[in-house]
C-alpha cells in the first residue's frame, strides 16, 4: 500500500502540473478537506473555487521526499516558477482507501534567482 500511495501523490503532482483538473478531482475523496496558512478546512468544491488556477506559471516540481505511514504521508517539494521564483513546501496527506481525504500545506521559504525573498508579515 505505501508504494500505491506514493504513486498516487506523484500522479496528483503530475496532474496538477498538467493543469488536469478532472484527474486531480478524481484523486480526491468526496469528503476532501484542504488547509493551508491562507485556507481553513476547505471542502472539495471550495478548494477548486479558491485554489485552482492555471498552472502554466510552474516550470516544474521537484519532489524531494515522500514518507508514507499507513493512511498518512508527508511530501516535501521544491516548486520552480517560470519567472525564476521558487519555494519549498511540505504537505501532509491523509488517505481514504485509494483517494486523498485531506491535505494540509505548510509553506516554506521563497527564493528568486537563488536568493531568499522575505515574505510580508
Amino acid at each position: 500500500m505505501p508504494d500505491d500511495r506514493e504513486q498516487l501523490i506523484r500522479n496528483l503532482f503530475a496532474a496538477y502540473l498538467a493543469n488536469d483538473k478532472q484527474r486531480v478531482s478524481d484523486a480526491l475523496a468526496d469528503d476532501f478537506r484542504f488547509t493551508s496558512p491562507f485556507d481553513a478546512d476547505l471542502d472539495k468544491a471550495r478548494y477548486f473555487e479558491r485554489c485552482w488556477r492555471d498552472t502554466g506559471w510552474i516550470a516544474r516540481h521537484e519532489i524531494e521526499r515522500i514518507v508514507v505511514a499507513g493512511d498518512e504521508a508527508f511530501v516535501t517539494y521544491h516548486c520552480l516558477a517560470r519567472d525564476g521564483r521558487s519555494f519549498r513546501n511540505t504537505e501532509f496527506f491523509t488517505f481514504a482507501a485509494d483517494r486523498v481525504r485531506r491535505i494540509e500545506v505548510y509553506f516554506g521559504a521563497t527564493f528568486q534567482d537563488g536568493r531568499f525573498v522575505p515574505q510580508p508579515q
